[in-house]
């Protein structure tokens, strides 16, 4: 059994979200999703407003039919022990982060595949059209 690992933040949950889930989960057998913890965001960007908390952002990911495990992700530089907790196969992440974690390949001998987004669609256009903090 295959077992991906991928992650975001799911805020304003939309069909890019649903799709890069869809298509992550079509590279594995089994499918597990870090959730950004509401902390981790905050210490990220500070002018960041999230527009859910992570219990209700984790709880909509989790009822996915292409979700098998949801966990809180705390912080960026857990990501290899994410990866070995979960015994991922293949870290699945957007290819708006194009080569920031091949490292993981040497580190956890996981495969890392860049899925590219959803063309027009983006929780930052739609926290500007909704007059979110974002």
């Amino acid at each position: 059994m295959k077992t991906g690992i991928t992650f975001g933040t799911f805020d304003m949950f939309h069909y890019g979200h649903l799709r890069i889930l869809q298509r992550a989960r079509a590279l594995c057998d089994r499918l597990v999703v870090g959730v950004s913890s509401d902390e981790f965001i905050a210490s990220k960007n500070k002018s960041h407003g999230l527009a859910f908390p992570y219990e209700q952002r984790a709880a909509i990911v989790a009822e996915l039919r292409c979700v098998d495990e949801v966990f809180k992700e705390e912080c960026e530089e857990k990501k290899a022990d994410y990866v070995r907790e979960h015994k991922a196969d293949v870290f699945i992440i957007g290819a708006d982060y194009e080569g920031r974690f091949d490292w993981l390949k040497e580190a956890c001998g996981v495969e890392v595949v860049y899925l590219p987004r959803t063309p027009g669609v983006s929780t930052t256009a739609l926290m500007g059209k909704t007059g979110g903090k974002k």
